[in-house]
């Protein structure tokens, strides 16, 4: 198991089945802070976390920001290419790629990746 810290409050996040969280229901395997109610799912198969730990706010900002950039890769410009609208998304926010995941991201970085997605929608709309 990874060696997973909190980044709320540091200390070390439990390996748990998501069933804690989801009142009974499985989706696989979290990383859990109880005291922040922090956690993250992991890649299916794997200890390897999808991002950070995540408390409500940051949960609710990264569904904000999906729901702005999903539609670029999904539909829209970048139809099918996930890693393309990644790529895309790295250098309007002048990141590098390997830092560019929603999942990785913190309130700041998604209110960024929305407001870029929205204003580039606005641009193509017109």
């Amino acid at each position: 198991m990874r060696d997973v810290h909190c980044d709320y409050c540091g200390r070390p996040a439990e390996f748990v089945d998501s069933s804690v969280i989801y009142r009974g229901k499985s989706y696989g395997m979290i990383y859990l802070c109880r005291r922040c109610n922090a956690y993250v799912g992991v890649h299916k198969g794997t200890d390897r976390p999808l991002g950070r730990l995540a408390n409500a706010e940051l949960r609710r900002w990264k569904k904000a920001a999906h729901a702005a950039f999903d539609p670029l890769w999904r539909y829209g410009r970048f139809c099918g290419r996930r890693n393309s609208a990644y790529a895309w998304l790295a250098e309007q926010m002048g990141l590098p790629p390997s830092e560019t995941h929603i999942g990785m991201f913190d309130v700041a970085k998604c209110k960024m990746a929305i407001q870029i997605c929205r204003s580039d929608y606005e641009r193509r709309r017109v």
